[in-house]
């Protein structure tokens, strides 16, 4: 699989929120990761499906939609409306798995379930039939900033043995930088999501052009 770059907004300026779009466009990203935080699941509160969709608006890149929330089964109706092209919840809520992950599906958008640093990968294995995408945190989700856990490194080996033949694409989020891009990439990601490394430099063409390259 080619290797994708998803600036996460988290990182970016949001009194020139439109321009920053612009510029991650023009600089060659392929997605956007948006966090959504409700600070109960994760201790910070970010922004819900208005923005998604006042962004949908104004970009032709996927839309990657990262729930870090209590409740998913509530919410991702309303993010599927507001027009999603990837939703991603956690393995670690008290969610119908299964149930969920059909529900986007049958919508044509991109099923995903991400896992955090402390949790067992193979909680996942029952559930690789019903997702097109799994999201590892390599970092304790909630913040941005946050140092690469380089003991998450053997979850992504683990998702390539898994899936097999099955065509799911592994996403890796946190600490994301040139060094933890090439392990991230070496290990068999195929997604890096990367919010201080892009959007505090001047160049965001330099950077993603070297994320991709790593």
């Amino acid at each position: 699989m080619n290797l994708k770059i998803a600036p996460s907004i988290l990182s970016a300026n949001f009194l020139n929120l439109e321009n920053e779009i612009r510029k991650i466009e023009k600089a060659g990203a392929d997605i956007i990761h948006l966090d959504v935080m409700d600070g109960h699941f994760v201790p910070n509160l970010t922004f819900g499906p208005e923005l998604v969709n006042q962004i949908k608006k104004i970009t032709n890149l996927p839309l990657d939609v990262h729930l870090m929330i209590s409740n998913p089964k509530f919410f991702i109706p309303k993010f599927i409306e507001a027009g999603a092209d990837f939703i991603s919840f956690h393995i670690e809520t008290d969610s119908e798995y299964e149930k969920l992950l059909s529900e986007i599906q049958q919508t044509k958008i991109k099923a995903g379930i991400a896992i955090n640093p402390e949790t067992d990968i193979r909680s996942i294995k029952k559930i690789l039939n019903f997702v097109n995408f799994i999201l590892i945190m390599t970092v304790h989700p909630g913040f941005g900033g946050q140092k690469f856990i380089s003991e998450c490194v053997h979850k992504i080996r683990k998702v390539c043995e898994f899936r097999d033949k099955k065509n799911i694409e592994i996403e890796v989020d946190g600490g994301i930088n040139f060094q933890t891009a090439k392990i991230a990439k070496d290990a068999g990601a195929n997604i890096l999501v990367a919010g201080n490394f892009i959007f505090k430099q001047k160049n965001y063409s330099k950077v993603i052009k070297g994320l991709r390259d790593v």
